[in-house]
């Protein structure tokens, strides 16, 4: 055999093979490989979309914080303000009340002393009139003797 010959009938099956593996070997690898391709392509945006994504959500996330902390802080004062006026609102209630039973105790004392001067008086007056009695050895007559009794009441 001559070596072209030879040659030129390797060439034949070589062809044959590329023939080959090129109509039906080759597409589906190439196939695989766009759908590969493409799927890692889909999965890198979806990663920038979701990098995006968090970023607006933490930069939300972060503002709301911060309207949080606000109102917290807010309120905080709102509160012991509040608290503040109770305390003194309380403390007012307490002296009012304090000085409403400081002068109701100075009005019943007051009575009392004039409840006792009046027994007082009276006493006097009975034991004036038994003075008076026994001084005079007869019995004074207190029907009669109503005006000098009433006299005598309010000279003490």
């Amino acid at each position: 055999m001559n070596i072209n010959a030879s040659l030129f009938i390797q060439w034949i099956p070589f062809f044959i093979l590329v023939w080959f593996t090129a109509k039906f070997i080759w597409p589906p690898i190439t196939k695989a490989l766009d759908e590969r391709a493409e799927k890692i392509r889909a999965g890198l945006a979806a990663a920038d979309q979701a990098k995006a994504e968090l970023a607006t959500a933490n930069k939300k996330v972060d503002e709301q914080l911060a309207a949080t902390r606000n109102e917290t802080a807010k309120l905080l004062a709102d509160a012991e303000k509040r608290a503040a006026a109770i305390v003194e609102e309380a403390k007012q209630r307490a002296v009012d009340e304090g000085a409403k039973i400081v002068t109701a105790a100075k009005a019943e004392a007051e009575q009392q002393s004039v409840r006792a001067r009046e027994a007082l008086r009276e006493q006097v007056a009975a034991l004036a009139v038994k003075g008076a009695e026994q001084i005079l050895q007869r019995e004074v007559n207190a029907g009669v003797h109503a005006e000098l009794l009433g006299r005598l009441k309010t000279e003490l």
